[in-house]
């Protein structure tokens, strides 16, 4: 149902569920409740989940190991899932939708954030998406195509022309990804972090990309492109950035004396 739903086919939920009452014996309620729990599950691990079966988190962490297996038996997920459809890439280069960070909001962090944190340090959903190149590279590219559609707008089409992905040209050892800029002709070093998960999914982030940050603290920027797959949105975050997450140093470099 969530890869119909994703992909814009149509599917029968009330149909599911009979067969599932058929297979299992449980209630229609015991069902959907437990389809619930999976979103929540999928929420936790950076995943989208079906907009019709809200988040419960009440769940346990067997539940968890159970769509962690079915992510290692189907990793074609993650492939199908490193892009946004075509329709949405179209609408959303030229008009992202780029919001305040959740520590910017009027609102309270989410009563189930602890419980999701447990979940993605568990499973390393961080590490997943660093490692998914393919889900990295479309992210780039989309807010590159951003970037430059924002400054044709602006009527700025001559900076639109010297928009770089340095990522791709230059390698990644710049500290930043693309070199945009400002109406006003401001340089813009933008860092992506993409994830098909939530705003709150947790990420990487490198010493050298936390150094050039504090080096060019008035152009740096993390942009946190999140929702990627089904509707892409995106955040804003600057120097210094423990305002805003809590950084852990996971990995030492270590040479020999």
């Amino acid at each position: 149902m969530l890869l119909a739903e994703i992909s814009g086919q149509s599917y029968n939920k009330a149909e599911h569920n009979r067969r599932m009452q058929s297979a299992t014996g449980r209630p229609k309620g015991s069902i959907e409740f437990k389809h619930q729990n999976i979103s929540a599950v999928l929420k936790a691990m950076g995943e989208t989940w079906i907009d019709g079966y809200k988040p419960r988190f009440n769940f346990q962490m067997s539940l968890a190991d159970a769509v962690q297996r079915w992510f290692k038996q189907n990793p074609q997920w993650f492939a199908r899932a490193s892009a946004p459809s075509k329709e949405v890439a179209v609408r959303e280069s030229t008009s992202l939708w780029i919001g305040p960070p959740p520590t910017m909001g009027n609102e309270p962090p989410p009563d189930e954030l602890e419980h999701t944190l447990a979940v993605a340090k568990k499973f390393d959903v961080a590490g997943r998406d660093l490692r998914n190149r393919a889900l990295g590279r479309a992210g780039e590219a989309f807010v590159l195509a951003h970037e430059r559609q924002t400054l044709i707008q602006a009527g700025r089409g001559d900076l639109a022309q010297d928009v770089r992905w340095v990522a791709d040209e230059d390698g990644d050892g710049a500290g930043y990804d693309i070199l945009s800029f400002a109406p006003d002709g401001g340089s813009r070093l933008i860092e992506v972090k993409t994830t098909n998960g939530w705003e709150r999914t947790p990420f990487h982030i490198t010493r050298n990309e936390l150094a050039v940050a504090e080096r060019n603290r008035d152009d740096w920027c993390l942009l946190r492109l999140w929702n990627f797959s089904r509707e892409p949105k995106a955040f804003e975050l600057r120097p210094p950035l423990d305002a805003h997450v809590s950084l852990t140093a996971e990995t030492f470099k270590a040479s020999f004396q």
